[in-house]
């Protein structure tokens, strides 16, 4: 645990002065905020309390919620692959189904996502990105005759993303990787805007196959158990001329 060894107890459980060496701070400083005092704690001394006392990721929320009235910025840690629950409830959807983190990083999806936005299992691991895709694959453009439009949202919900991470470093990282690669997403990204992002829209892509087909899509929440979170996304095709090229697209029958 990172402290030295001692007698043994006969209750378990840390003390508070082993709290406060595994928090790095001082045991009156410690013993002041156990009494409610009114002093200022930072995020970094709130996460370092959270590994010390273990909590887990609920309790480190209301931690954050107790110590600053909001919740703790949001871990950018994720999973390097999806349960295979969720692969078969993405995989059962007729139309394009993904699964990403807060990062973008996709770590799922189904066979007609495939079929839109190419395989990303052909792809390496550090590629399967959709800001990454978005700027880098041709192809992927091609489908877009909003593109510019598109992209400027999506870099500005990127960067929001990655104000709202308990540590961007890794966001950062991307985009200074897209930025030398990109000019257009160097433009972009200098501009600093932000935007939340809706969890619904809709999206027309053009398909040389069958014409354009107008999507609705909507963005859920997916809770890991350990408190790390996912984006599942769904595709559908509006009614009417769009379901019917969309079917004709994925080789839907019945």
């Amino acid at each position: 645990m990172g402290l030295p060894d001692g007698s043994r107890r006969r209750t378990p459980g840390l003390r508070r002065e082993e709290v406060a060496v595994l928090a790095d701070v001082g045991v009156s400083w410690y013993t002041w905020l156990e009494q409610g005092r009114d002093i200022h704690v930072s995020e970094p001394l709130l996460e370092r309390l959270a590994q010390a006392l273990r909590l887990t990721p609920t309790e480190r929320a209301h931690l954050f919620e107790l110590a600053h009235g909001r919740p703790a910025a949001r871990p950018t840690r994720a999973p390097e692959a999806v349960s295979d629950t969720l692969q078969r409830v993405i995989d059962a959807h007729p139309y394009p189904a993904l699964v990403s983190t807060r990062r973008w990083d996709v770590l799922a999806w189904n066979a007609p996502a495939a079929i839109v936005y190419g395989d990303y299992g052909q792809l390496p691991v550090g590629r399967r990105n959709g800001l990454w895709s978005m700027f880098t694959q041709p192809e992927r453009r091609a489908l877009m005759p909003d593109w510019e439009s598109a992209a400027r949202r999506s870099v500005a919900g990127f960067r929001l993303d990655a104000a709202r991470a308990a540590d961007r470093a890794e966001f950062d990282a991307l985009a200074a990787e897209l930025a030398s690669v990109s000019p257009e997403f160097a433009r972009f990204w200098s501009e600093h805007d932000v935007i939340d992002q809706v969890p619904e829209g809709r999206k027309a892509l053009v398909f040389p196959e069958v014409g354009v087909i107008e999507f609705e899509h909507v963005t859920l929440t997916h809770a890991e158990p350990d408190g790390r979170e996912l984006r599942v996304s769904l595709y559908s095709p509006r009614p009417g001329e769009s379901t019917a090229r969309a079917r004709k697209l994925f080789r839907l029958t019945g």
